[in-house]
């Protein structure tokens, strides 16, 4: 506990100063603040020499913020949804939405790896387009044990999301769209929740609603999309425990295997059953909402707090290129699916 204590009180500084930060520049959301707070915090300490011990004793709380926070985060998000929203939508809308989010995770994953990102990062990369941003990306590489990969895509998505926020609006004005068609293009193809709700609410009440309802139903998707990526992780285990001559008990030599649904996506599944079901006091969903926003936005700077800016500019440029492509192309075939969803 004494190690990780420093950290863990970084992190807390961390969302406080990204909420306030967010008070003044409203238009960009808070978990991309987090981001960019960890981030930019990491790296001025890093030059600064008086500063520069200090980095070393916030990692492993900065580590513990980026991982089990992170899971507790993604488990109360699931208190946001509601079951009946998404019906509510429509069988058509709900349909391609859940198109695009396997569009959209094939085409950046293609992309990504055309441009040969390193180790996992494609797969990293294209959970954060395919679903909900950075919280997609520590969700995924939480269950597929590769967290080392997460903090170059978590720095793209930001990057692209935040874009987005000014981009939609201004390609609106040559595209055309009524604010209910705007708030699904919006939900559809931008990363992050907070992002979602900057760009959405440009064109108002009506787009904002919608925004936000597509995107709750592209975040519904982080659950199978995260046991999908634990099997790996499964099978692995499963050879391992297999040759160590315990594959019997399910044991491997470090332990039991993975669980097939990760435990965090247990819980996210939990909140959003019991949130669907009236279960949940009304009174008590800010406080959930306000719980999981600082415990995703402590992982967040401790994700932020992992990105090295030299490392980034050294080998950043072919992903950012990716990551853009991949953006692109999203923002288009979203843009197809609303003409689908909405017939002239």
């Amino acid at each position: 506990m004494r190690q990780i204590l420093p950290g863990l009180i970084a992190a807390a500084i961390g969302v406080t100063c990204a909420f306030l930060v967010h008070q003044v520049v409203p238009v960009i959301p808070t978990m991309t603040w987090c981001v960019l707070v960890g981030m930019l915090a990491s790296n001025v300490i890093a030059f600064v020499p008086y500063f520069a011990r200090w980095r070393a004793s916030l990692r492993p709380g900065m580590s513990f913020a980026g991982k089990r926070l992170m899971r507790l985060g993604i488990a109360f998000l699931g208190f946001q949804l509601v079951f009946a929203d998404v019906l509510a939508l429509g069988v058509v809308s709900v349909l391609s939405i859940l198109a695009l989010v396997i569009l959209a995770f094939g085409m950046t994953y293609g992309i990504a790896k055309a441009f040969r990102l390193p180790g996992d990062e494609p797969y990293l990369l294209a959970s954060g387009f395919a679903v909900c941003g950075a919280s997609a990306i520590g969700a995924v590489s939480q269950a597929r044990e590769t967290e080392k990969d997460a903090p170059l895509p978590v720095a793209l998505v930001t990057l692209c999301g935040t874009l987005a926020i000014f981009v939609l609006p201004l390609l609106n004005g040559f595209v055309g769209l009524s604010a209910q068609e705007f708030g699904w293009w919006v939900g559809a193809s931008v990363h992050d929740v907070g992002q979602v709700v900057a760009a959405g609410a440009t064109a108002g009440a009506v787009a904002l609603s919608m925004a936000v309802l597509v995107k709750l139903v592209r975040v519904l998707t982080l659950a199978p999309i995260a046991t999908l990526a634990s099997l790996p992780g499964r099978r692995r285990s499963s050879v391992s425990g297999g040759a160590s001559g315990s594959s019997a008990t399910g044991d491997t030599r470090n332990g039991k295997r993975p669980p097939l649904v990760p435990l965090f996506i247990v819980g996210f599944l939990l909140a959003f059953a019991l949130r669907s079901l009236g279960v949940v006091p009304p009174e008590l969903l800010p406080v959930l909402q306000m719980a999981q926003e600082v415990l995703l936005g402590s992982a967040l700077v401790g994700l932020g707090f992992g990105i090295d800016l030299p490392s980034l500019a050294r080998t950043g440029g072919r992903s950012a290129l990716a990551a853009l492509i991949s953006w692109a192309a999203l923002m288009l075939v979203s843009l197809g699916a609303v003409r689908l969803v909405f017939p002239a």
